[in-house]
């Protein structure tokens, strides 16, 4: 009787943790969705319009042959603009925690005319990036998503090569009617990640002004 109750009382708890293994790894992360619900959001062309992407590739200065770590690269349309401007000898490493992204970012390159834009599967500690000579970490509304912060950011700075770049575009919890008000572990502020920052040797080297509810800052390794 007692071991038929102590079933009964875990059979809850069971079934839950069965239904969380049984998720994809994007419903595991702050404010997740698979691939296939995220995609046409991510590539819709009124967010298309919002995201100003020349105007942030042009502001970063990217050079040709600079290898980029596009971290969270989604459906791969910041990869393709920054691809043709790293040119033939540069890369792009388009990374991504759903694998189901990945065949989709191939796809994008393919339609954008370039071939400097490699895949990359990471996990949500680690984005598993393929070298460790990354000029420069591009973070587009990306790190509010990302639970342990500070652990990732320690984690993609054993990547970067010296006097490299990581550059941050995300809201700001200090904006009036900025997004996620009604999740606030999604909110983050400037003055955080400058903080998460300088624990793993970046400082802010330049800010740019080009949104309203959003940071946009870079930070440069320091020798």
């Amino acid at each position: 009787m007692l071991r038929s109750a102590r079933i009964h009382f875990l059979a809850p708890l069971i079934v839950l943790l069965s239904s969380i293994m049984a998720l994809p790894l994007s419903a595991l992360q702050l404010g997740g969705r698979p691939a296939d619900q995220w995609a046409p959001s991510l590539a819709s062309d009124q967010r298309l319009a919002r995201l100003e992407m020349e105007e942030v590739v042009a502001a970063i200065e990217l050079q040709p042959g600079d290898v980029v770590a596009d971290i969270g690269a989604g459906t791969g349309m910041f990869s393709v603009q920054m691809a043709r401007v790293v040119g033939p000898t540069g890369v792009i490493l388009a990374q991504e925690v759903d694998a189901g992204f990945l065949p989709i970012i191939r796809e994008s390159a393919r339609e954008g005319g370039v071939d400097n834009v490699a895949s990359i599967l990471g996990e949500f500690e680690d984005p598993k990036l393929s070298r460790r000579d990354v000029d420069v970490a591009f973070i587009h509304d990306v790190l509010h998503h990302i639970d342990e912060r500070q652990a990732y950011i320690q984690t993609l700075a054993t990547y970067m090569a010296p006097r490299s770049r990581i550059v941050v575009i995300d809201y700001d919890m200090n904006a009036p009617g900025v997004s996620h008000q009604d999740a606030p572990e999604m909110l983050i502020s400037p003055g955080q990640v400058a903080s998460w920052m300088a624990s793993v040797g970046f400082e802010v080297s330049k800010e740019h002004h080009l949104f309203d509810n959003k940071f946009f800052v870079e930070y440069t390794k320091v020798d």
